[in-house]
């Protein structure tokens, strides 16, 4: 998320009424996840796991609850709840805007799109030309959808992240401020959800293709040209390559890479990154040949077992 105009150290210190270190004019452009940070960035960190990652990343403002040496080039802001402070930012640089309308008077439509009764279009988005949006859809604040895509009824874009962080009174939400992002010629089916960053987007790359209930988690990107079947799930900061094959029910867990024209047969739960050019099965996901000739194994157990009792 960049901000509107640039702010100095001294200024966010202010906001979130926390101690600095650094030049008080130290400029601050925006803030970030740590996978997508970049220079002019704030970061947060409260793990000593990830401290080392925050401090040498690309981010150049890190926001963290342990005094430490700031390396060159960098600010830091120390807290005590890092993780309290980095909603406060997103509540003051991106703050929830109720809607009076079905469709926002701020959102913009393109030539020759049609939008079905009952749809909601939210503050800010952007909808581009040759576009049908389909009746009971959602579509909220910020969302950017390009050209000739098509949104089937009950598909919502724009949800928040499912991130949490477990605290002694209850789970604490991580505040969502970033967008979804569809690129054009892209089709989504009936009753999809796809949440938007945390900071930064959840995209949908050129020509590809969702079936009908299909879950992205936040910030995950789907390259061009892939097709997603029914009730496949997909955690959050994924990045699926281009051409790539889900059939239905895949389950994929946060944080993975689907190489380019990889295959995902249905029903697969996929662990770990997988490389591309490769047809995949099981849970865990395997090679489907490889997983198939195991399943044929397991199959022959009785028939081995029946055996070893006759002799």
């Amino acid at each position: 998320m960049k901000f509107p105009i640039p702010y100095s150290l001294k200024q966010v210190a202010a906001i979130i009424n926390t101690r600095y270190v650094g030049a008080e004019d130290f400029p601050v452009l925006g803030m970030n996840e740590i996978h997508v940070v970049e220079h002019g960035d704030i970061v947060f960190v409260d793990h000593p796991k990830y401290y080392d990652k925050a401090l040498n990343s690309k981010a150049t403002i890190v926001l963290i609850n342990k005094e430490v040496d700031c390396p060159d080039g960098k600010a830091l802001l120390i807290s005590d709840d890092p993780f309290r402070d980095f909603n406060t930012l997103t509540s003051f640089f991106r703050p929830f805007e109720k809607s009076l309308n079905t469709i926002s008077p701020t959102a913009k439509i393109g030539a020759h799109t049609t939008v079905q009764p009952n749809a909601f279009i939210g503050n800010n988005v952007v909808i581009g030309e040759h576009c049908t949006i389909h009746s009971n859809v959602s579509i909220y604040d910020n969302c950017v959808i390009g050209n000739h895509v098509t949104i089937h009824s009950g598909t919502v874009l724009g949800g928040d992240a499912f991130y949490y962080k477990n605290r002694s009174t209850g789970y604490d939400k991580l505040l969502s401020g970033g967008r979804v992002v569809v690129e054009d010629y892209v089709d989504i089916g009936a009753l999809c959800t796809i949440d938007k960053g945390v900071t930064g987007d959840t995209t949908i790359k050129k020509g590809s293709k969702l079936d009908n209930q299909v879950h992205v988690g936040h910030d995950t990107v789907i390259g061009e040209k892939c097709l997603i079947a029914s009730q496949t799930g997909i955690a959050g900061c994924v990045v699926i390559e281009d051409e790539v094959i889900l059939w239905g029910q895949v389950g994929i867990i946060s944080g993975i890479t689907i190489g380019q024209k990889a295959v995902v047969m249905a029903q697969s739960g996929v662990s770990k990154s997988l490389e591309g050019g490769k047809n995949y099965f099981g849970s865990p996901a395997e090679e489907a040949r490889e997983k198939l000739k195991q399943l044929a194994y397991v199959k022959q157990i009785p028939s081995i077992l029946d055996k070893l009792k006759d002799k």
